[in-house]
């Protein structure tokens, strides 16, 4: 995932990324998928800025040439932060989320106990 400087033409984030993602492929890696969600609210000021253009990329490569990557675009000043994750880790996560939803959805659902019944 990578956060964008707000400021910048949300039309030139592809392109942006585009130059950053070579790396990817020219070590022999593929790029699987690019999702710009676009503008959001970050959850904190990051650099006195509290939106971002969010970009999430998919990719298969191996871990130097993702070391690599992350360390150009750390050195971009229009990227304001990065996070980069194994699959297993996504996935891992993601299913976490999913059943800590379930647990308070249930709790909600649970019949509370009546109170001076005897």
């Amino acid at each position: 995932m990578v956060i964008l400087d707000p400021e910048i033409d949300e039309r030139t984030v592809a392109p942006n990324l585009e130059k950053f993602l070579k790396v990817i492929t020219k070590d022999g890696g593929t790029i699987d998928n690019v999702d710009i969600w676009g503008r959001r609210r970050l959850a904190y000021e990051i650099q006195k800025k509290s939106e971002g253009i969010y970009a999430v990329v998919n990719f298969t490569a191996t871990s130097e040439a993702t070391q690599e990557l992350d360390r150009q675009l750390k050195l971009d000043e229009r990227i304001m932060r990065t996070k980069v994750l194994r699959a297993e880790e996504a996935i891992a996560q993601v299913a976490a989320e999913a059943k800590r939803s379930e647990e308070r959805a249930a709790r909600k659902r649970r019949p509370e106990p009546a109170e001076g019944k005897a």
